[in-house]
């Protein structure tokens, strides 16, 4: 027994030296900054940015709440909230156009012929391989007031003076779904590629109708793929800061763009490690709801 004790231990130890690198790695770059802004939401703002090292819950009180300059009363931050509800409803929006849009695109990728579908798939990665900022400029060289859309629209008379499209929630929300929209065809995608067409076939055999063989034999295969790729456009969209930014300029700020002000114009280090921690809380709660969700399917089948 005590030599298979110290085997046992001795498998233990070298695990943990395999893993250390990884650990050290991820307790540096990851969990240690996280740390260093929950302190900094407990402190008090500094008079030119950085912050006092002096308990205050200013910062968390000011994520939701403001206080009046002359009279000193408490009422709800409506730029806050503003932003908070803009954020949420254009990240929604965003995974919403690219469900609808990926889906159909993921579904023609997968019943093309095994030799179409690696050109397919390299067609809809090419934007990967490119900047970020890079694909949020080309977006906007379309819609601004000068660009592709507005000078075709005027050439065809569809319209007397450019439409304003640039600097709106419209421009946002165009510029966050053709960015992230390869992030939901992807994991449909896989997840229609593994569909035995026989089945869909069986239930046409038995006299199902198509919108009731889609709903109970393709969609039950094909939902795990749809919810991963929902969750993959949601965050990043949550937290985006470049299309906001180039797209919306000062008119449609999320909440990326609200944290970078608090650390940079507004020179208030508890307040923007606050709002960053309310952006990871939510997308915290959209990683459960998406655990539980597929774990419940799971323990269904």
């Amino acid at each position: 027994m005590d030599a298979e004790a110290r085997l046992q231990q001795d498998d233990t130890r070298r695990r943990w030296a395999l893993a250390l690198p990884a650990v050290t790695i991820i307790t540096l770059f990851s969990i240690l900054p996280l740390v260093l802004v929950v302190v900094y939401s407990f402190l008090t703002p500094g008079d030119f940015g950085n912050v006092k090292w002096q308990l205050s819950f200013e910062g968390w009180f000011g994520v939701l709440f403001e206080r009046d300059i002359f009279d000193d009363t408490v009422s709800f931050s409506d730029a806050h909230l503003t932003i908070l509800g803009r954020s949420v409803a254009l990240s929604l929006a965003t995974t919403f156009i690219t469900l609808v849009l990926g889906v159909p695109t993921a579904w023609f990728i997968a019943t093309r012929p095994a030799r179409q579908r690696a050109f397919w798939l390299f067609m809809i990665t090419i934007p990967f391989w490119t900047n970020l900022l890079v694909r949020t400029i080309a977006v906007q060289e379309m819609i601004r007031s000068e660009g592709v859309f507005n000078s075709l629209f005027l050439w065809l008379r569809v319209i007397d003076a450019p439409i304003q499209m640039m600097f709106t929630n419209f421009a946002v929300l165009l510029g966050m779904a053709y960015v992230f929209l390869p992030l939901m065809v992807l994991p449909v995608y896989a997840a229609i590629e593994k569909f035995d067409f026989r089945l869909a076939e069986a239930a046409y055999d038995l006299y199902a109708s198509r919108l009731y063989c889609a709903r109970k034999v393709i969609l039950p295969i094909v939902r795990p793929g749809i919810i991963a790729g929902s969750i993959l456009v949601f965050i990043p969209s949550l937290s985006a800061y470049v299309t906001p930014r180039i797209m919306g300029g000062g008119k449609s700020m999320m909440l990326g763009n609200l944290i970078e002000m608090q650390f940079g114009q507004g020179r208030n280090w508890p307040l923007g490690a606050a709002l960053a921690l309310t952006l990871t809380a939510l997308v915290l709660v959209a990683l459960v709801w998406y655990t539980r969700l597929t774990s419940g399917k799971r323990k269904d089948v």
